[in-house]
């Protein structure tokens, strides 16, 4: 097991990505943050026909940036009394938050839970954006890239409805704002690195391995992978000879996750397959290699892109460790 793990991270152990950040990159997210800073906090919530002894459920509406109408789920303890701890959880790529019991592990431990629809994927959140130049055909990584104005890129929105979920948990009475976390696995690792990155006051999050990192990297090295083979699309259909590959590879660096990772303060748990085909190793070292922040890395050797035996007892024991801090 360790001549595994050496041979599968350690080559990346000094490996930071493929290609800089965007030159006006910082300007950028300056922007986006003052955009999410003035969003509104409201919200308003629905009857919903799951039932549990242990929780109300009800499903959370908001409005994102763009006037998307942002559904989540959101499930509240019973019988417990002064503030509660509370959990953003995000889904992975085209799906959508799933099934309401799945929560109930979170509730048993006395946490609120809002659990995130993705605009315009699996659930019931609309994506309202107006892409007016490139690719629509398939693929939310190079949606809006073409746009004239780069602030009209999909996951640009997406990463502000990320960071608006853990900004409504911590203004709500009965949520205990220093006691908040985010959670997700694959396009939820990357949403939650994203919403860390945009709450400084998160108290920690588990990133499970994680999507949307190092673009240029798995793309020199041939990934075409159903994660990540709308960028071959793009140049197929797009730029056949890639005359716009420059361009395309800096509109990209703005919501690639190993840049995102630069701003977040909080405690990062990590969790990663070593056999990963979806998000390879290495690019998920792009990313790691970046936080400055505190953080662990669990390995699991045999294991790829699927659940990881034991990784939920991993999580549990992290949430109640930070509890007790």
């Amino acid at each position: 097991m360790q001549e595994l793990y050496r041979s599968k991270i350690e080559p990346y152990l000094g490996y930071h990505g493929t290609g800089e950040a965007p030159a006006d990159y910082d300007e950028y997210w300056a922007r986006a943050k003052a955009e999410l800073a003035a969003a509104s906090l409201e919200y308003e919530l629905e009857e919903t026909s799951f039932k549990a002894k242990s929780c109300e459920a009800w499903n959370l509406y908001f409005t994102g940036v763009g006037g998307a109408r942002v559904h989540c789920q959101f499930l509240k303890p019973r019988n417990v009394s002064g503030k509660m701890p509370a959990i953003v959880l995000f889904h992975g790529y085209w799906s959508n938050s799933g099934d309401w019991s799945q929560k109930l592990r979170y509730v048993a431990e006395g946490f609120c839970v809002l659990a995130m629809d993705v605009r315009g994927q699996g659930g019931e959140s609309s994506d309202c954006g107006v892409y007016d130049r490139g690719n629509t055909q398939s693929g939310h990584i190079i949606r809006g890239l073409e746009c004239e104005n780069p602030d009209k890129m999909f996951y640009r929105n997406v990463f502000l409805d990320a960071g608006q979920c853990a900004r409504i948990l911590m203004n709500m009475e009965f949520v205990d704002e220093t006691n908040v976390f985010a959670c997700g696995g694959s396009q939820g690792g990357a949403l939650t690195l994203a919403c860390a990155s945009l709450n400084p006051n998160l108290k920690g999050a588990v990133a499970i391995y994680p999507y949307l990192c190092d673009f240029q990297g798995v793309y020199k090295r041939g990934l075409e992978g159903s994660g990540f083979e709308e960028l071959t699309w793009y140049f197929r259909q797009r730029d056949p000879m890639h005359r716009k590959e420059e361009f395309f590879f800096n509109r990209l660096g703005y919501i690639d996750t190993k840049n995102r990772v630069r701003d977040i303060q909080c405690d990062i748990l990590w969790m990663i397959g070593l056999s990963d085909p979806i998000c390879p190793p290495y690019a998920q070292m792009a990313a790691y290699n970046n936080l400055t922040c505190p953080k662990q890395m669990i390995c699991f050797p045999e294991y790829g892109h699927e659940g990881l035996l034991y990784g939920d007892d991993e999580i549990q024991a992290y949430l109640m460790r930070r509890l007790a801090e």
